[in-house]
């Protein structure tokens, strides 16, 4: 069984996302979306949220996993029995950043690769960040993230009013 590792911290998860797992999917006969614990960063959602919106918005998606975890995401694939890494990319920036952290894990396990999936044109400009900004501002986020994402994030904006 060939297994794929989709990490990240998704935070929304965006349509970008989805588009890079649903196309994923489609080459390994299992996908598992690693949602990262990064305690650098101050998600808006919490990790039990972003594994339930995950969840439920690849729910129509048969040979996908949600799992989070924590530390290398090389030991998580190691654990999974993944050995591919899933990646997408935006941009050229995103390549060299994702290049550099594609040798760092191959150079950690020779046996742990990369596979890039290059960015639908029509996701090319989105970021979980990007979207958070726009909500944040009151601006129409739906071409953007699943209707059950912009649910969450009014629930979550009038939770805390």
């Amino acid at each position: 069984m060939k297994i794929g590792i989709y990490p990240g911290s998704f935070d929304p998860i965006t349509n970008g996302h989805l588009d890079v797992i649903r196309r994923s999917a489609a080459v390994f006969d299992k996908v598992v979306v690693g949602i990262l614990i990064n305690q650098s960063k101050k998600p808006m959602f919490t990790l039990e949220e972003r594994v339930k919106i995950v969840q439920e918005v690849t729910s129509q998606i048969p040979n996908v996993e949600v799992k989070a975890f924590s530390g290398l995401v090389v030991e998580f694939a190691r654990e999974q029995g993944a050995s591919v890494l899933i990646r997408g990319l935006r941009s050229n920036t995103d390549f060299e950043y994702e290049l550099q952290m594609a040798q760092i894990n191959h150079d950690i396990d020779k046996e742990i690769d990369t596979l890039f999936f290059a960015t639908d044109p029509r996701y090319s400009y989105i970021s979980s960040s990007a979207v958070k900004e726009l909500f944040m501002f009151h601006q129409e986020i739906g071409s953007y993230v699943p209707e059950y994402v912009v649910q969450k994030l009014k629930e979550k904006e009038t939770s805390h009013e």
